[in-house]
Parts: structure tokens; sequence; C-alpha cells
């Protein structure tokens, strides 16, 4: 057994400070330690994508980050995508389109579909596809999830790459 290790995170606009071992994941460090299971942990070789969350603004496969990597970084998870409790665009998309069936690759598909619309506010649907590459989904066929990232993308991109906006700037944003 290692020494643990102290580790600072600000976790969906919250600060937290854990002693882990130095080899344990962010995956598992967000959903043992803090208790957000919203990030799931689909394949463990980082083929899959159910554990996408956002490390500096950046999506990121959870799997593939030492919880020791982001000291001091600012994580963003399902749970934080919509702060107050009201749908995030993306969620409300996946929803309407029906962009989901068994929901297990769900918050890793909409958190790279965040990251992908921060980056590419206006994507064509051959764009959207290539964005979400690394995340599968065995269910949907896909077809309803690029449906309903190009409809969030309609919405309007600031609102949707903003995470925890408030409600008046997401209406403003809408109108």
């Amino acid at each position: 057994m290692s020494t643990p290790v102290s580790v600072r995170l600000n976790v969906n606009g919250a600060p937290h400070e854990l002693e882990v071992e130095p080899r344990l994941l962010l995956v598992h460090a967000l959903r043992d330690e803090l208790g957000l299971t919203g990030t799931h942990v689909g394949c463990d070789t980082s083929n899959c994508g159910a554990c996408t969350v956002h490390l500096d603004g950046r999506a990121v496969k959870s799997c593939t980050v030492l919880a020791v990597q982001a000291d001091g970084a600012e994580v963003t998870t399902i749970e934080g995508l919509a702060p107050d409790g009201e749908l995030h665009p993306l969620q409300e998309a996946f929803w309407n389109d029906h962009g989901l069936q068994c929901g297990y690759c769900t918050p890793g598909m909409i958190m790279a579909a965040a990251g992908l619309l921060a980056e590419n506010p206006s994507p064509t649907e051959e764009e959207v596809r290539h964005g979400l590459e690394g995340n599968l989904c065995r269910c949907t066929g896909y077809h309803n999830i690029v449906k309903a990232v190009l409809d969030a993308a309609k919405v309007n991109a600031a609102a949707i790459a903003t995470p925890g906006a408030s409600e008046t700037q997401q209406s403003e944003a809408r109108a």
C-alpha cells in the first residue's frame, strides 16, 4: 500500500480536499470518494466514454486520468452540468429526441457533446458524429443522439457551453 496523497479539486463549483492513493483514477475519486455516481465506469480501457467529465473545461475520459493529475483542477460532472436542478439544453434535447435507451452511456455522451459544442457551437452532422466517436452506445444506433446534439446546438451554444449559467442568462441566450 502506498502513502496517500492530498488532492484538491473544485468539482461542480465546490472545493474538495481528498487523501487518495496515488494510483486512484479520477473516475473512482468522483464516484467512491465524492459520491458523484453519474460518471459511469464502462470499460476501464478508455474505449467507451461513459466516464467523460470536463477537466478544466475540456472533455476527458476520467478513467485515463489519475486523481493526483487533476490536483488543483476544475472538474464538471453530469451532476454539475445543470446545478440548479433545471435540465441542461443537452439533457433536454436527449429527452425530447429519445437520445437514450438504457441510459448508461448518456452522462458521458452528454459531457462529450457539451465539450464538442463548447469548441464548435454550430457543428454539422458529420462533425457531431466525428466528435462523439470516442463514446459508445450499444442501444440507440446514434441517430437520435446526433439529432439531440444538433437540436441542442440550435438552442444557443452560449447556454450549452456554460455549465451553471443562470436561467436568466440561458433565457436571454435562447431569445
